[in-house]
């Protein structure tokens, strides 16, 4: 239990921390690739268990229109298995992919004819193309991929994209390190985009269940495109529903091939391992894939915002007001700041909006405020919520909010406060910190967003040295009426009324 005392002493002791953070180190490994993949490794014998995480330096952020959504498609297609795994026979298959890809081509360059494509001929391609992928299924082995880990004991074998990363994650024993090395690079080395417009489909299906169907989904999406007119991140993770339609199984191997290069990937692995044999292993596995220049970052820089911007849906849902302001980054100095605002406006029952709006005024059945929305790695939003309580309109919830901002900006938040926010900061970091997964997460993020894994813990003495005066600043800085994004959802009754909206 050696790690689980260090690691307190770390978190609980922030006078200390810089001490305890190079003894943390005598614990980590980190080495890269030839190719330019970094592994970074963590030992923790305290049971034979391991957990891997590869976090890909790529989401929707690295997208433009026409290909929106393909990341979070990419990540369903990794789990589809390789020229190897997945497949009775390879070189049939491929070929039926080939016409795959040919039938949906034809389809959709008839689709493009608007008014002038031929219905008949239209409904000839969509059977074409069901005859081709029902065809195609002969040749595979479903699942493949994942039963050969999990028949070996795996857990927990999932993926995820966001706005900033994909990433893919793994608990399994200690001794089956070697086989998930196998696996994972192999997926990466060559993956095979079976079933690709098969699981296309179940991506547009999932937009209809969260987005389409959902008023706050909807709401969020369209605050989005209100609250960013440049950058990358007013465009949705899940992808506009017609670039779904039409993006191609290609468009999918070339954004593979663009963004999936060694040098854009950390791979961390925390539990029952020992460095040396995790860097043989990751040399005869992963050293397999070729090198690449890592891909350029994002360019589009959002402009400065010059005035209140606002969206509106109706819909027979509850009421909802959400306000957003255009925040800095995870690397400005700053950010520290914002995560004891977070704690002190948002989080739990005892935050300045639930206890006004929810305990004391009535008007709300939830309010918060938080920052990390719609991601962190370029500058962001601080957005504030409240679900108004049964009799009460937004323009009650949208004071109510307006006034603790004012509070924070005009009045100095007590020592009580701060500290609070302090102790639950550390509190938090260690609940993530719990696991080998929550070890192996944190690490490949921080290694990955702000370029250094150590920054983990040095975001907590960043947190210990904020003021009151450091919040009462940022929050006069920041959260300005010109620098602001409203969004409601209105009932058909209350509509004509909130549109008018409320000045501040």
């Amino acid at each position: 239990m050696r790690y689980a005392s260090l690691l307190l002493v770390v978190l609980l002791l922030p006078a200390a921390a810089a001490q305890n953070l190079a003894d943390f180190e005598k614990d980590v490994t980190e080495f890269t690739l030839d190719n330019g993949l970094k592994f970074i490794v963590l030992e923790r014998h305290d049971a034979p268990v391991v957990s891997c995480y590869t976090h890909v330096d790529v989401g929707a952020v690295d997208e433009v229109k026409g290909i929106t959504g393909l990341a979070h498609i990419f990540e369903h297609m990794a789990f589809k298995g390789t020229s190897t795994i997945g497949t009775k026979d390879y070189q049939a298959e491929a070929k039926a992919l080939e016409r795959i890809d040919a039938a949906f081509k034809a389809l959709k360059e008839e689709l493009q004819k608007g008014k002038r494509s031929d219905p008949k001929r239209v409904e000839e391609l969509r059977r074409q193309l069901a005859k081709e992928q029902q065809e195609a299924q002969q040749y595979l082995v479903h699942d493949e991929f994942e039963e050969a880990l999990k028949r070996e004991g795996a857990t927990g074998l999932n993926a995820g994209t966001s706005y900033d990363y994909t990433v893919y994650m793994v608990n399994l024993p200690s001794n089956k390190l070697e086989l998930w090395m196998l696996m994972e690079s192999e997926r990466f080395l060559d993956p095979v985009l079976r079933e690709f417009y098969k699981e296309r489909d179940v991506v547009m299906e999932e937009r209809r269940l969260r987005t389409e169907t959902q008023p706050v989904g909807r709401l969020l999406e369209e605050f989005l495109a209100v609250a960013y007119k440049a950058h990358p991140y007013g465009e949705p993770v899940i992808g506009h529903m017609s670039d779904l339609q039409t993006v191609t199984r290609e468009e999918a191997e070339e954004f593979f091939r663009k963004y999936y290069v060694p040098s854009n990937m950390i791979v961390a692995i925390v539990g029952d391992v020992q460095p040396a044999r995790v860097k043989e292993l990751a040399a005869r596995y992963f050293g397999r894939i070729p090198g690449k220049p890592e891909p350029e970052a994002v360019e589009t820089v959002e402009p400065r915002q010059i005035g209140e911007r606002r969206v509106v849906i109706s819909d027979p849902a509850q009421p909802f007001v959400l306000v957003g302001y255009h925040k800095p980054g995870i690397n400005h100095e700053d950010d520290a700041v914002f995560d004891a605002i977070t704690d002190i406006m948002g989080t739990g029952r005892t935050s300045r909006l639930y206890k006004s709006l929810v305990k004391e005024k009535r008007i709300s059945v939830e309010a918060s405020g938080f920052q990390g929305m719609p991601g962190v790695k370029y500058p962001g939003l601080f957005l504030f919520y409240s679900v108004p309580a049964r009799g009460h309109t937004n323009e009650e919830n949208l004071k109510a909010i307006y006034e603790e901002i004012d509070r924070l900006k005009n009045e100095q938040v007590t020592a009580e406060e701060l500290e609070k926010a302090k102790t639950r900061a550390r509190a938090s970091l260690i609940r993530q910190l719990d696991s080998n997964q929550g070890l192996a997460q944190q690490l490949a993020f921080f290694e990955t967003i702000t370029g250094d894994w150590r920054n983990l813990f040095r975001q907590l003495e960043r947190i210990e040295k904020v003021t009151a005066q450091d919040i009462q600043r940022v929050a006069q800085t920041y959260f300005r009426p010109d620098n602001r994004t409203v969004g409601f959802i209105e009932t058909a009754a209350t509509d004509q009324k909130s549109r008018a909206g409320v000045e501040r």
